[in-house]
Parts: C-alpha cells; sequence; structure tokens
C-alpha cells in the first residue's frame, strides 16, 4: 500500500507511548511472493518441474494454481485448517519510509512435515533448497538430509538476522551449497565465530551474489569463478531478485551444466526480476531467454543453454 503523505507528520515523538494512528491510501498491490514459491516459480518458467514442500494456510488455492500453471508440483504441501497462510503487508510513505508486518501462520507448522514420504514418492532429489521458514522445521529438514544423505542447500537469508550462532551453525554446516549475498556471509562469520575459511570448510560450495557485480563462487576444492551480472539491465525493483538468481542456479546445475554457465543462466533470470515489480511478474519465450544470455556472455554459453530452456 502507498500513503501519500510523511508518517512522521502523524507522529508526535512524546506521545508515543499512546500512538494510535491510521493512514488513508490510496492504491493496494497484492503479489505473489515467499522465497521458495519464487524460486520454484522460477524453476518452472524455466522447464523444470520442482516439488515445493511447505506449510500454507486453506486461503492457498488460487496460488496453488497459478505454480501449477507455471509447472510446479505442489502435492506435498501441508496445509494448516487453522492458520492463514504467511504474508508480509506493508505500508510505504511518500518518502519512501515503510511500517510493515509479517504473519507467519501456517508457516509454523513446517516442522511437521518429513521429507522421506515425498522423497518416496517422487523420487531422490538432486537438491533440496532449505531456505528462510520455521526455525524448527529449517533444522528438521537440514538434519534429515545430513541423516539421510540428500544433496541439500543451505540458504538461510531473512533468519540470518534473528537466529543465534548456534541455529546458523546448524543450517549450514555439512551442506553441499551455502547461497548468501554479500552482507548476508558477514552475518554469517560474525555470529558464527568462523572465518571465511572456516566456513568453506564446512560446505562444499559457497555461492555469494554481489548485486549488480555479478557472483562469486568458491570452495576449499574449487578455484574461484566470478561472473559478472547480465548486461543492459534497467533495475526498477528488487523484491526477489536473490530468488530467481538461484532458481536459474540450480536449474542449470540439474541440466548437468558446470558452475560457470549455472551462474550466468542465475544472472539472466534475476535480470528480468529486478526489471519487474513483483517477483513473478516477468515472462519470456525461450528464445528470448537464450538470446539475452547471448548477449551477455557470448555464443558458445548460449548454445550450450539453448538445449534446455523450454
Amino acid at each position: 500500500m502507498t500513503f501519500e503523505g510523511k508518517f512522521s507528520d502523524s507522529l508526535v515523538v512524546d506521545q508515543l507511548d499512546k500512538l494510535s494512528v491510521s493512514f488513508l491510501v490510496n492504491d493496494l498491490e497484492v503479489r505473489r511472493g515467499g522465497c521458495a514459491g519464487n524460486i520454484s516459480f522460477g524453476l518452472g518458467v524455466l522447464g523444470v518441474r520442482p516439488v515445493l514442500v511447505g506449510a500454507v494456510g486453506e486461503d492457498f488455492a488460487e496460488y496453488r494454481s497459478w505454480l501449477e500453471r507455471h509447472g510446479v508440483i505442489c502435492d506435498h504441501i501441508h496445509v494448516s485448517p487453522t492458520r492463514h497462510t504467511a504474508r508480509f503487508v506493508c505500508t510505504n510513505d511518500s518518502t519512501h519510509a515503510q511500517i510493515a508486518s509479517f504473519y507467519p501462520g501456517a508457516m509454523s507448522e513446517a516442522r511437521e512435515i518429513e521429507l522421506k514420504p515425498i522423497v518416496d514418492a517422487v523420487g531422490e532429489p538432486a537438491y533440496v533448497l532449505i531456505g528462510p521458514d520455521d526455525p524448527e522445521g529449517m533444522l528438521r529438514h537440514t538434519e534429515e538430509c545430513r541423516q539421510r544423505g540428500y544433496t541439500f542447500v543451505a540458504d538461510p537469508s531473512q533468519q540470518l538476522a534473528f537466529g543465534d550462532g548456534d541455529l546458523i551453525r546448524q543450517l549450514i554446516d555439512g551442506a553441499d551449497i551455502l547461497i548468501t549475498n554479500e552482507y548476508e556471509s558477514h552475518v554469517i562469520e560474525k555470529k558464527t565465530g568462523w572465518t571465511a575459511t572456516d566456513v568453506e570448510a564446512r560446505v562444499g560450495l559457497q555461492v555469494t551474489t554481489l548485486g549488480a557485480d555479478g557472483v562469486r563462487i568458491s570452495g576449499t576444492d574449487q578455484p574461484l569463478i566470478e561472473v559478472r551480472a547480465a548486461k543492459d539491465v534497467t533495475p526498477v525493483e528488487p523484491t526477489g531478485v536473490g530468488d530467481a538468481f538461484r532458481a536459474g542456479f540450480l536449474a542449470a546445475l540439474g541440466w548437468g551444466l558446470e558452475l560457470e554457465r549455472a551462474a550466468q543462466v542465475g544472472c539472466v533470470l534475476a535480470a528480468y526480476v529486478v526489471e519487474t515489480v513483483g517477483p513473478q511478474e516477468y515472462s519470456f519465450t525461450p528464445a528470448q531467454f537464450v538470446s539475452r544470455l547471448r548477449e551477455s556472455y557470448g555464443d558458445g554459453p548460449a548454445d550450450e543453454v539453448a538445449q534446455f530452456v523450454s
């Protein structure tokens, strides 16, 4: 929602203990989102059939239909009989100040989900990405991946701000891939007490997104890889850009492509998101995607990816 005035005009500093205000907003936009939904959507539009795992409310029906139309398997989502689907509600004013609330709702029931019955139904996963979710659910799924030998991607993202060092250490130790942005990588080091070298020693690969500077991939036994961002990007709104990168990166790894190529696919998909308002409002044809990859990274990468994008 957008408020045309300034929040500060309605706030009396010495009366904040009695705060009671309301704002007349002149527009309302409802957009689909959530890290799991955004990543699954991106995989789906690239022709991959991801299995979405999480907890939602009975109000999820329309969103489910949208995701299924874009190739996402939603058969194994836990539906809470009592809570609504998690949502983020925010109002911005004319100065870009923001008042926001996050309602976790059904997300807190993610801890009730066991992965093995899902794997038994759909087959061995190429990757289990464990994104920001109910912390107890994240711990359960991480531990189950370790015990059962599922290849897993640690993507703690927003939960890094709230989690303590013990939680963070448990979420990333032993991950096959750790994905963060550059700021989050420093949060991990500060809260865990681990150095960058320590983190690298505990994961297979560390993938660090650098915004307009692209992405960096490192590992104990992996030569450093640096990939620049896609060319000619006109940024509009950044929400969901990191999720899109993850979708493109994992899709390409699933196709069997090398790490550099996977990062390039991720960067191109991220470019589509940053150029639109909303994390799932973008669209393209396979030919358009390959053409954009060709413009950014050359003929060889484009020809290699073309055989997989559908």
